[in-house]
């Protein structure tokens, strides 16, 4: 009996220190992909066998979201746990930073990455930056000046510097793609690797950089973000998965990004850290539909797609996954990308700075218990213009404007308004009926707006010819 309680004992031990660990952190985050395109979340010809083991090993979220419809504010939000249109990283016109932007996200923004490597992280980033074009007059734009001790990677989308090369109109959409027309250039640190990089093996290579950071930093506690290349047009796979997908190119596409997720699942489990170890997948916006049927993704049941605040825009496939700390179910919650900072925040012991209003609330409670959180309301924002709300499952649009190709934004008198629990799609209009409803929402944005400083945007000012 003496034996069986000490073995009790050392065991809960054994779990209790296991819980005081400052977990490990990786956040894998697509571009483009949109709500429709996983095979967990119901694309009949998409295969993405290792997304989806996670969907069911962790949470698949119904109801989850990026804070901006394009990826430049998406991304701040992200990094911040704020509303872009705080931290001037939001444009009516210029709706992402360009390639020849000089502005980029403040250095009085704490990022995730600041904040972990506060309390002792070591941080990476592999992919995608998007948030400041880094050049010798402009060092400050750079990961490695937010709190990144790693870094490999594109400074922006790779159709950002388009190569002399005579090309087709919207070249970026063609299936077959020349690998001359694009010049994207591949960074590890400061230095230039190559100044135009080889796209088909970007997918691969960062796997490849992911599981060596695994590896080196398993000893400590670490974030690694992922921000990946694709599916943002131009598409571009590797001959191990070209032409393989029933889905064609983007098919192919995903297929080999699921791949790399499973690459990033073995490194943890090899280097034995995954039990310790968050991973959190989801998108920078919902699908570039206006890229056409073969190069343009799906969001689904949902209306329309990258660039718009209806659903399609910013409602994102979002999957937790932690061994032996999260539950295989399918949350309903209401989350999003500004959720994550302070969520990690809390797990690893940072605290965040109290001068600073943030948008994001801890998700623990969802994560770990199965409960909701409490969030006043969601504003969906379409540049630096707030365009719809959501409160509950109830969403007013007071601006509408498609995604790429409709010009003009329609302000509505009464506001549009669909019960989002039994309309996902945005079909029924019901205004009419629930003028309560409208007046609520009206009240919940009055208060959000009595929060908001105006701040300059970053997404002005470019390089003078």
């Amino acid at each position: 009996m003496t034996r069986l309680l000490t073995s009790f004992i050392a065991l809960l031990a054994v779990g209790l220190s296991a819980a005081a660990r400052q977990p490990n952190v990786v956040i894998i985050f697509a571009d483009d992909l949109g709500y429709g395109d996983l095979g967990c979340y119901g694309h009949p010809t998409i295969r993405t066998p290792h997304l989806d083991r996670m969907a069911s090993e962790g949470i698949r979220f119904t109801q989850f979201y990026s804070a901006a419809e394009v990826c430049t504010p998406s991304r701040a939000a992200l990094m911040t746990g704020r509303y872009p249109v705080r931290s001037g990283m939001a444009h009516n016109q210029f709706r992402v930073l360009r390639a020849v932007s000089t502005g980029g996200l403040p250095q009085g923004e704490l990022t995730m990455a600041e904040s972990l490597k506060s309390v002792g992280y070591r941080t990476g980033i592999i992919g995608k930056w998007h948030l400041g074009v880094w050049a010798n007059d402009r060092p400050e734009h750079h990961p490695l000046n937010h709190g990144f001790d790693f870094h490999f990677g594109l400074m922006h989308s790779n159709d950002m510097n388009p190569s002399p090369k005579p090309k087709p109109k919207k070249a970026n959409a063609q299936v077959e793609q020349d690998p001359e027309w694009w010049d994207a250039a591949l960074y590890r640190g400061r230095e230039l690797l190559v100044p135009r990089t080889d796209q088909t093996q970007l997918t691969r290579r960062y796997a490849e950089e992911a599981a060596k950071f695994i590896g080196e930093s398993k000893d400590r506690p670490f974030f690694l973000y992922m921000p990946h290349t694709f599916p943002h047009t131009p598409l571009f796979a590797s001959d191990r998965f070209k032409g393989r997908s029933p889905r064609g190119i983007y098919g192919d596409v995903l297929a080999e990004l699921d791949w790399s997720v499973g690459e990033v699942l073995k490194a943890l489990n090899d280097t034995g850290v995954a039990d310790n170890t968050l991973v959190f997948f989801t998108s920078d916006n919902g699908p570039w539909t206006w890229m056409g049927a073969e190069t343009g993704g799906s969001a689904g049941l949902l209306r329309d797609g990258k660039g718009s605040t209806w659903e399609g825009g910013m409602r994102v496939p979002g999957i937790a996954w932690w061994p032996g700390r999260i539950r295989p179910a399918v949350s309903d919650a209401v989350l999003t990308t500004m959720d994550l900072l302070p969520t990690v925040a809390k797990l690893a012991g940072a605290e965040l700075p109290k001068d600073r209003p943030y948008d994001g609330k801890d998700a623990s409670p969802v994560l770990f218990e199965g409960r909701g959180i409490e969030r006043d309301v969601f504003c969906y924002y379409r540049g630096e213009t707030l365009f719809a709300a959501r409160l509950g499952d109830w969403k007013a649009h007071f601006i509408t404007q498609g995604s790429y190709g409709d010009p003009k934004p329609v302000k509505h008198d009464r506001p549009l308004l669909y019960n989002l629990a039994v309309d996902p799609s945005e079909a029924h209009e019901i205004s009419a009926d629930h003028p309560d409803v409208v007046a609520r929402l009206q009240a919940a944005v009055e208060r959000h707006r009595a929060t908001i400083t105006p701040v300059r945007s970053q997404l002005i000012d470019v390089v003078a010819k």
